[in-house]
């Protein structure tokens, strides 16, 4: 077995919002804890349908953070405002993606609060802890894999050497490098080969072991800076060049795993995993 090493952790509190840095993150069924656990839905519509950057590029300015009692948000010019953990609230259906799932509504101060700095109506809600929204069994098969409001699986993982790669390809074509952030992972990894993680059946780590199943179709939000919130044409313009999946309908970069042991244990940064590498 081929061994590598965790170099980042990351958890997104609210989809398509800024994610946090983690040292150490407790893995549940549905990936890391609190990942994806809120969502940005639009006002008025019954059900409400999710609103990422991909429509609004300003949430990449909104800065999540986790303390012992409460979800916060700060974006500039805002106060920081917290949205306590306790799972209260109206209960209704929201829409993501193909799946129609039950959240719980954070009230009329978190909705005011990011519909002032959005410039339109939108309210924030909770995913129902009672709810679980399978991942596709075509990829996922029949290990009742599901998650929160990720796109459609737990985790995200991406090889470091993968974004070296790219970076490369695109200083080459005179752009800039770009950071990680822009591809949102939930782990990175270091001692692969560019583009090592396609090929991956398993990463094991202390009883977990996350299964790879589906390479990730990038969107345009791969193409907003995540500090600025503008908007350009890179990575994708590059990515197309060599990573384009027919298949997938779309290029791909890193890839989307599931829970398959380990349900809370702890990663942590620095921690050693062992690779088994797909037939």
């Amino acid at each position: 077995m081929t061994t590598a090493t965790i170099s980042g952790l990351f958890v997104y509190p609210v989809k398509s919002c800024g994610g946090l840095y983690a040292h150490a993150a407790l893995l549940t069924p549905r990936g890391f804890q609190h990942d994806r656990e809120w969502m940005v839905v639009e006002a008025g519509a019954d059900p409400a349908r999710f609103l990422t950057q991909r429509e609004c590029p300003r949430m990449a300015l909104v800065e999540t953070g986790l303390s012992a009692a409460a979800l916060t948000l700060a974006a500039p010019g805002m106060e920081m405002l917290e949205v306590g953990y306790a799972i209260e609230g109206a209960s209704g259906h929201v829409v993501v993606w193909r799946d129609t799932v039950r959240a719980i509504d954070q009230g009329s101060v978190a909705a005011d609060w990011l519909s002032a700095f959005l410039g339109r109506e939108v309210r924030l809600v909770r995913f129902d802890p009672d709810v679980r929204r399978l991942c596709n069994p075509q990829y996922a098969g029949d290990a009742g894999a599901h998650t929160g409001f990720a796109d459609g699986y737990p985790l995200l993982v991406i090889g470091s050497a993968s974004l070296e790669d790219l970076n490369g390809r695109l200083v080459a074509r005179g752009a800039g490098m770009l950071p990680m952030n822009r591809f949102r992972p939930n782990l990175v990894v270091d001692g692969l080969e560019a583009y090592d993680e396609d090929h991956l059946a398993t990463l094991a780590c202390g009883g977990v072991v996350l299964r790879m199943v589906k390479p990730c179709t990038r969107c345009q939000i791969t193409t907003t800076d995540q500090a600025t919130a503008q908007v350009g044409v890179e990575p994708l313009r590059t990515l197309a060049a060599y990573r384009n999946n027919p298949r997938l309908g779309g290029v791909t970069f890193g890839m989307n795993a599931i829970v398959a042991a380990g349900v809370g244990t702890t990663l942590t940064v620095g921690s050693e995993v062992g690779i088994d590498w797909a037939l």
